[in-house]
């Protein structure tokens, strides 16, 4: 029973990991309907993974339900303001809690993160935005609010399926690593208000440069 459990856990995971790669790197129409006949056949397992591995999506925002079942979650303008709406003011709610609540070990991997973002290629751009979750990650952890990383963490998934990253804008990855490195140092100082306030315009401006990117990619 442990043996059929333990293999039915695996392919639930191997299921999930392939299918979110294949629909963040658009392999999936959005609004095609996912049908777990044919994912089956796809990635040569029974229907129970795939069931499964679709309802962990929809939970991640990655598929929706429709007439015909689940399927890939359309992109939108709209969608776009709306994640950002709440994504800007966690943003900021994090930055603060960081600032109240910060320790010296969070102080050194913030530090860390940024030093390594700012050692990223600029012509990467897989890299760059890894670089940047990794700097974010590092000041949602400094705030010691485990529900806001979680929502955050959930607000990012959605943004997995506009697979172009801000950062490659022309002149953003240098502004970007100037207001990383302002917030950072407002977190240190333990200035919650300046921390809150600067999170906040970094993730305004990344909120304008998407909607830019989409408008141009629809044209």
């Amino acid at each position: 029973m442990l043996a059929a459990e333990s293999r039915g856990g695996a392919a639930l995971s191997e299921v999930y990991d392939r299918l979110r790669a294949e629909i963040v790197a658009g392999e999936f129409d959005a609004g095609v309907p996912l049908v777990e006949l044919s994912l089956a056949e796809r990635y040569g397992v029974s229907r129970t993974p795939v069931r499964e591995a679709l309802r962990r999506l929809e939970q991640d925002g990655l598929v929706e339900r429709g007439e015909r079942g689940m399927r890939v979650r359309t992109r939108s303008p709209e969608e776009i303001l709306e994640i950002y709406e709440v994504r800007i003011s966690l943003e900021a709610t994090a930055a603060w809690a960081a600032a109240q609540r910060r320790t010296d070990f969070d102080l050194v991997r913030l530090r860390r993160a940024q030093d390594a973002m700012a050692a990223t290629a600029a012509d990467d751009p897989p890299a760059m935005a890894a670089a940047n979750r990794a700097v974010h990650e590092a000041i949602w952890a400094a705030g010691h609010n485990g529900t806001v990383v979680d929502l955050l963490s959930r607000l990012n998934n959605h943004l997995t399926r506009y697979p172009a990253t801000t950062l490659s804008v022309p002149g953003r990855w240098a502004e970007a690593l100037d207001e990383h490195e302002a917030i950072i140092a407002a977190i240190e100082q333990r200035d919650a208000e300046r921390a809150h306030d600067l999170a906040r315009d970094h993730m305004t401006k990344a909120r304008e440069l998407r909607l830019r990117i989409y408008r141009d990619e629809s044209a």
